[in-house]
């Protein structure tokens, strides 16, 4: 069985992982909601219809900023709720990432493996809106890789491939060294799996005991993984115990 020490480099998915981006997606639509007197939607609706949307935009449109994702989903969001939207509250959804909270034990647990591990990122938002992110995390993370910079959003297996390219390049690091750390079965794991990788899942969403799927979109198969955890709190303990 696989060590969690075996392994040289953590490479993350932050928005999930270490961003609370659930709670950051609701908060941001609030304004809509509460202009239109909606208040029968539930936070479990918004958050499937932002699943659902912003996968289909991210795989119609690669290229774009995330900002310009995030404006586009709240746009068809707004239209399948039958909503009155207008570009203000669009640009403002888009901009939102700043303001979306990281996780209570996100800092404290990335402080500890920054112990034991090169910390990377390999995320779905533009290079601004994760260094807003990222004051919120406390390290320096040693690479940071963006769809802004791949030109794609994961789960395309691109993102993974520039990833283990530039590994190898940027840090002399191969696959064998990569423990990929991600919440989402659809953006990270599916993929991640396909591409070799060992895999920690930090189940923030309880999906291993029936929980719900939230913002991620649902994928018809679970990829096994070689770690489990509930909170990166909870892995990071785990390291520290079995590092001694």
């Amino acid at each position: 069985m696989p060590r969690l020490t075996d392994y040289r480099v953590l490479t993350f998915d932050c928005y999930g992982t270490l961003i609370d981006w659930e709670s950051g997606i609701w908060d941001a639509l609030q304004p809509l909601i509460h202009a239109n007197r909606r208040e029968d939607v539930t936070r479990q609706r918004g958050l499937e219809l932002f699943a659902r949307h912003e996968t289909a935009i991210q795989s119609a449109h690669p290229r774009a900023l995330y900002p310009e994702i995030l404006t586009r989903t709240h746009v068809a969001i707004a239209s399948e709720l039958g909503l009155a939207t207008d570009a203000t509250l669009d640009r403002a959804f888009g901009e939102s990432v700043p303001y979306w909270p990281a996780f209570p034990d996100s800092a404290d647990a990335l402080r500890v493996l920054k112990h034991h591990y090169k910390l990377v990122i390999l995320s779905n938002v533009n290079r601004a809106g994760f260094a807003a992110s990222n004051r919120k995390l406390g390290v320096d993370f040693d690479a940071i890789y963006t769809a802004e910079d791949i030109g794609s959003y994961k789960p395309n297996p691109a993102n993974f491939a520039y990833l283990l390219e530039h590994l190898r390049e940027d840090l002399g690091l191969e696959r064998e060294s990569v423990l990929h750390t991600a919440q989402s079965l659809h953006h990270d794991h599916v993929q991640a799996k396909a591409a070799g990788l060992a895999r920690a899942w930090i189940d923030r969403q309880g999906l291993s005991a029936g929980g719900d799927w939230g913002a991620t979109a649902v994928v018809a198969e679970r990829p096994e993984v070689d770690f489990l955890f509930a909170t990166l709190g909870e892995m990071a303990a785990a390291v520290r115990a079995e590092a001694g």
